[in-house]
């Protein structure tokens, strides 16, 4: 089955494909793709010119957009389920996943990751005072909210690994990758779950090669 994501590793949506594919065992190719701005033959598979895009060259297929693309593999390779059966359990699982997807990646994303890695990234100095702005004003409530939803649980819905951790966790990556993360004394149930969600193999074999080519091309001490 041969499968190519078109897209940049530093994205957490690219990611959160990315680390789907990983916890299927489906093997894929990633096609680096720099949307700024993208090349012109890009709005022929990515109407809105956005990334991760899906090529799956057995069914013929280009399929954008992240969520689109975890469920379309969710029905090509059911085992193991990443989304819940429960009908509760499944609806809680899409809330987690479009919480990531647009309340996370808006505040981390423009207010910590883009100040912090991308400016340096296009030859800018960092924005420190928005990353400090957004932290200080506008995450708390959403860490706040983390922190009740995590409570003793191993995973945010039912018993398993499933696409509302991946879509979640994805977005704490590149908090990290900006120089921060939570506090442990203020949120100590989602440190541990974000520790949790990183380390497994899936995130860990991503973050790693971020990580790498960040500190090369930022030049920083690894």
């Amino acid at each position: 089955m041969g499968l190519i994501v078109y897209g940049a590793a530093l994205s957490p949506f690219v990611r959160k494909a990315r680390v789907f594919l990983a916890e299927k065992g489906l093997e894929y190719t990633l096609e680096n793709v720099n949307i700024f701005p993208p090349p012109d033959w890009f709005a022929e598979i990515s109407p809105l010119k956005r990334i991760p895009v899906l090529k799956d060259e057995e069914a013929d297929l280009f399929l954008a957009d992240s969520s689109a693309i975890c469920g379309y593999l969710e029905k090509k390779a059911p085992a193991p389920a990443l989304y819940p059966s429960d009908p509760a359990d499944y609806g809680r699982a899409l809330w987690f996943e479009e919480y990531g997807d647009s309340e996370l990646a808006g505040h981390i994303g423009m207010g910590t990751f883009r100040p912090m890695v991308v400016s340096p990234l296009m030859g800018k100095e960092p924005d420190t005072a928005t990353a400090k702005k957004t932290i200080e004003e506008k995450l708390p409530s959403y860490f706040q909210y983390l922190e009740a939803q995590v409570g003793s649980r191993e995973f945010l819905v039912g018993d398993g690994f499933s696409i509302a951790d991946i879509g979640i966790a994805t977005q704490f990556v590149n908090f990290a990758h900006a120089g921060f993360k939570p506090g442990a004394d203020a949120y100590p149930n989602l440190t541990d779950y974000l520790t949790r969600m990183h380390t497994r193999p899936s995130f860990a074999a991503c973050i790693a090669e971020e990580t790498a080519m960040l500190d090369k091309v930022l030049k920083r001490a690894g």
